[in-house]
C-alpha cells in the first residue's frame, strides 16, 4: 500500500488536526520520499515510517508539536539539517538500521535542544572507534543513545514514551481502576444485604419452631392436668353412693 492511502486510512475521518499519533509502518513510500504528510497534521506528537523505503526526508512539513520520530529500517544516509529546521521540538529520534556512515553526517541535530533520546543501532557509524563517547561530545543534550546513557545505565521505559501521550494512559488505567473500585465497594454492600436478610429469615424460621414446640408442650401438660383431675386422689376410696347399697340388699333377698 502507497504512503498517500496509508495516510487516508489511518485518518478515519478525522481532520489532520485532531491526529496526535501517526503509524504508516511497512507501507511504501514514491522514489523514497516522505508523501500525503502536511502541515496540517499541526497537533501531530508521534510519527512512525518504519521500513517504508525512505531514503530521504527532505519532504517531511513543519511539525512544531512533533516529539517523536521513528525512521528504522530505511535507507536515509544523510539530509537531517531538515529535521532540525522544521521539527523544533524533537525529543525522540529512531535512524537505527539506516545508512549512515560517519558522526558529519549527524551534526545537524545538534539544533535540536529537546534531544533527549537518539537511536543509530545497526548503522554503521556504531562500528567507529570511540563512538559513544563522539556521539556524546558531538550532542551535548542527549541523554539516551541506544537505549543507555553516558554512564551505561539502560533507559527506563517511562524515558521511551512521548510525554503527554503516557500521561493520558495512566489516567484512563486510574479512572478504570477507581470504577472498579466503587463496583467492587457495590457488590460488598450487596452481598451484606443479602447475609443481613438470610438471617432475619433464619430468626422467623427459628421462632416459628419454637412457637409449635412450646404449644405442644403446652397441650400436653394441659392433657396431664384433666387426667389428674378426674381421677381419685392416691389413698382415698371412693364413697359408695346410697341406691348402690340398696340394690345390693335386693339381690340377697
Amino acid at each position: 500500500m502507497d504512503m498517500k492511502k496509508r495516510v487516508s486510512l489511518e485518518l478515519r475521518h478525522r481532520s489532520p488536526t485532531e491526529v496526535q499519533e501517526l503509524v504508516l509502518d511497512n507501507c511504501r513510500s514514491g522514489e523514497g520520499k516522505i508523501e500525503g504528510i502536511t502541515e496540517e497534521f499541526s497537533n501531530l506528537e508521534l510519527l512512525s515510517l518504519i521500513n517504508v523505503g525512505l531514503t530521504s526526508v527532505a519532504d517531511i512539513p513543519k511539525l512544531d508539536k512533533l516529539k517523536k520520530l521513528e525512521l528504522s529500517d530505511n535507507r536515509i544516509s544523510g539530509g537531517l539539517e531538515v529535521l532540525a529546521e522544521r521539527l523544533v521540538n524533537l525529543t525522540h529520534l529512531n535512524l537505527s538500521g539506516n545508512k549512515f556512515k560517519d558522526i558529519s553526517t549527524l551534526e545537524p541535530l545538534k539544533k535540536l535542544p529537546q534531544l533527549k533520546s537518539l537511536d543509530l543501532f545497526n548503522c554503521e557509524v556504531t562500528n567507529l572507534a570511540d563512538y559513544r563517547e563522539s556521539i556524546f561530545k558531538l550532542l551535548p543534550q542527549l541523554t539516551y543513545l541506544d537505549g543507555y546513557d553516558i554512564d551505561d545505565c539502560e533507559a527506563s521505559d517511562s524515558d521511551g514514551e512521548v510525554d503527554g501521550v503516557e500521561d493520558e494512559d495512566e489516567e484512563g488505567l486510574e479512572g478504570e481502576s477507581e470504577d472498579f473500585d466503587e463496583e467492587e465497594e457495590e457488590d460488598e454492600e450487596d452481598v451484606v444485604a443479602e447475609e443481613d436478610d438470610d438471617d432475619d429469615s433464619n430468626d422467623d424460621e427459628d421462632g416459628e419452631v419454637n412457637g409449635d414446640v412450646d404449644s405442644e408442650d403446652d397441650d400436653e401438660e394441659d392433657d396431664e392436668d384433666d387426667d389428674e383431675d378426674s381421677s381419685p386422689a392416691k389413698g382415698e376410696k371412693r364413697k359408695r353412693d346410697p341406691e348402690d347399697e340398696d340394690d345390693d340388699d335386693e339381690d340377697d333377698d
